[in-house]
């Protein structure tokens, strides 16, 4: 059994000192009174939630995994998840972040961003049910008419009903330019879906009185390829003419999937046979839709990673700090005991200093995405919110990409540290390798987030993102130059700035010679970016302890873990660039 205690002083340090967020929020438009104490507050609240009501249920939500009946073609979730839903329902978490038109609460979404990573390093599996209508609250918002808005959206979130994400199909994955699904027109605006989808996440359960599947499909008329795609608005039950709940509508679980991970969360075959549905957006505008759903959840797959990783730190921490076995190389530490503990052993230490710099310098990274969002929706003025838009769009694939990444490592070095205690189901570690493995796929697999930054949100978009994010890297080395206590981050900072920049060029030009180096590169330049990113967000954190007011040793441990990173983790980069510049050669065919 694993434990599992909120880091509200990390997040506080990350949120507060390094990222200044309440002097951001309460600058923007209507965030005067998102103060630093009603945020504490909040995560305070959010803290004790994942601690008693959803860490207990993680290991036996595991254990016991989904039912489906396939008579009733019903899923039911483990035992406590529908009692854990219920009060995250009744404690207004489901709109936490809506617009009060909508019954939210309407704070902001990096402290949407702060209470998901609680929520799902007390159980990710559980998580997913509520993260799927968040997605889908996005879409309605953004894309839905005001009737729409009034009918679906309200009522997920009240936390009465949820939502989902259809899009993969069988033989149409990541593209989606292939998939099949059928809208017919039907009766008063109305339209016949039929088809099949895969992998959707929460796409039936238990826990809610209805489910919104918004689908994408294709008119009969639909132009080929990505250009003819629709979404629609298909609830699990029709709606009468006063809102209330009618007939079972024509859309059904066919099967749940066995998986690696994640065994809490009912992941579904979902069968449309001319289910009723409802137009959102524009037709053939639906990948516009999509991509709403889909930026939104990639940030908070990305928070996945950080979750996953911040619970099997924990643990591996506790563990070698009880675990008695062998002595120190330099003699005895604890004599009086029958062996020392495992944290005398520097390789264990470099596992456990590993796992601290990636969580902490991810959770710094995510947030500051986050502020994005906030500044890019409500920001003072049109160039303010436009150039937040741009630094989002340009971090969303790190976020996603890197951060899920890491937690693969960071899972297996807590793992490690277990050694073969940590095989066996008893203990809890196991389940935090099988279910991070899942996160580097849906929501689009590393190869795709390596191919958007490089591909879109590089070339395309001629960098304008990459270009913000430096000049701030650029700002802030100038700004500390002759800091002392910064030399050490600062100098390094600065040149590997000025290599990101000269890099990208370079490679940019041998992309337009050869379109294949773009895809021999992607995933190095990727890691590269991420390695660097963190690296700027650790410098951040070292500056910010020189005016802070933390404790001593809190101090020390922070100072301790950016010397590891910048000592032992961003060497990495050396790798990455190495491997971006030996090109598309490298790669011959394989028959």
């Amino acid at each position: 059994m694993t434990l599992y205690k909120a880091p509200l002083d990390d997040q506080r340090f990350a949120l507060f000192d390094v990222l200044g967020a309440e002097s951001v929020l309460t600058r923007l438009q209507g965030g005067e009174g998102h103060t630093r104490d009603l945020l504490d507050a909040v995560l305070e609240e959010a803290g004790r939630l994942s601690e008693q009501v959803l860490a207990p249920t993680n290991a036996s939500g595991d254990e016991e995994g989904c039912h489906f009946d396939k008579v009733s073609r019903a899923v039911t979730t483990p035992k406590g998840f529908k009692e854990a839903f219920k009060q995250f329902a009744e404690g207004g978490w489901a709109g936490l972040t809506m617009a009060e038109a909508f019954g939210g609460q309407a704070l902001p979404s990096v402290l949407g961003i702060a209470t998901t990573e609680l929520f799902q390093s007390g159980n990710l599996s559980w998580s997913l049910y509520p993260l799927l209508s968040e997605g889908a609250c996005h879409a309605l918002e953004l894309h839905g008419t005001e009737e729409q808005k009034h009918t679906y959206l309200k009522p997920i979130v009240a936390g009465r009903w949820t939502g989902t994400m259809c899009l993969t199909e069988p033989q149409a994955g990541s593209d989606l330019g292939l998939l099949k699904t059928r809208a017919e027109p039907g009766a008063n605006g109305s339209y016949k879906l039929t088809g099949t989808k895969i992998f959707i996440s929460a796409g039936d359960h238990d826990l809610a009185e209805n489910i919104v599947h918004l689908v994408l499909a294709r008119l009969p008329d639909a132009p080929a390829g990505s250009r003819g795609i629709s979404m629609f608005i298909v609830p699990k039950f029709k709606l009468n003419a006063d809102d209330s709940l009618g007939d079972r509508n024509n859309v059904y679980a066919g099967a749940i999937e066995h998986k690696m991970g994640i065994r809490g969360s009912a992941t579904c075959v979902m069968n449309f046979d001319e289910a009723e549905g409802f137009l959102i957006g524009q037709a053939n505008k639906g990948l516009a839709a999509m991509f709403t759903m889909m930026n939104a959840a990639r940030l908070s797959v990305g928070v996945q990673g950080l979750a996953l990783s911040e619970r099997a730190w924990q643990n591996s921490l506790n563990y070698a700090r009880e675990r008695l076995q062998s002595r120190s190389l330099s003699g005895a530490k604890f004599p009086d005991k029958p062996a020392d503990n495992l944290l005398v052993q520097p390789d264990v230490r470099r596992m456990l200093l590993t796992q601290r710099a990636l969580v902490e310098g991810s959770r710094m990274l995510l947030l500051y995405a986050a502020l994005q969002t906030d500044i890019e929706a409500r920001g003072a003025d049109e160039s303010q919110r436009r150039k937040a838009g741009e630094l989002l769009a340009f971090l969303i694939p790190i976020a996603k990409g890197v951060v899920t990444e890491l937690a693969q490592e960071c899972t297996k070095e807590a793992l490690q540290v277990y050694g073969g205690h940590g095989f066996i189901v008893e203990n809890g570690v196991e389940q935090f390798v099988r279910d991070a493995r899942i996160i580097t796929l849906y929501e689009g697999t590393t190869g795709i987030q390596a191919a958007d930054l490089l591909g879109r949100k590089i070339l395309q978009l001629k960098g304008v993102g990459l270009q913000h994010f430096l000049g701030e890297v650029a700002a802030f080395c100038k700004q500390h130059a002759a800091d002392q206590a910064l030399q050490a981050y600062v100098g390094p900072l600065g040149v590997l700035a000025k290599e990101w920049g000269e890099l990208t060029l370079k490679l940019a030009q041998r992309v337009q010679s050869n379109p294949e180096e773009l895809g021999a590169a992607a995933n190095d330049y990727l890691y590269y970016s991420g390695y660097i990113t963190l690296a700027y967000f650790w410098a951040r954190a070292t500056a910010a302890l020189e005016q802070g007011t933390q404790q001593p040793a809190f101090k020390q441990a922070k100072r301790d873990t950016a010397a590891f990173y910048f000592a032992r983790i961003l060497p990495r980069t050396h790798m990455h660039k190495a491997a971006i510049e030996a090109g598309i050669e490298t790669l011959p065919s394989i028959a």
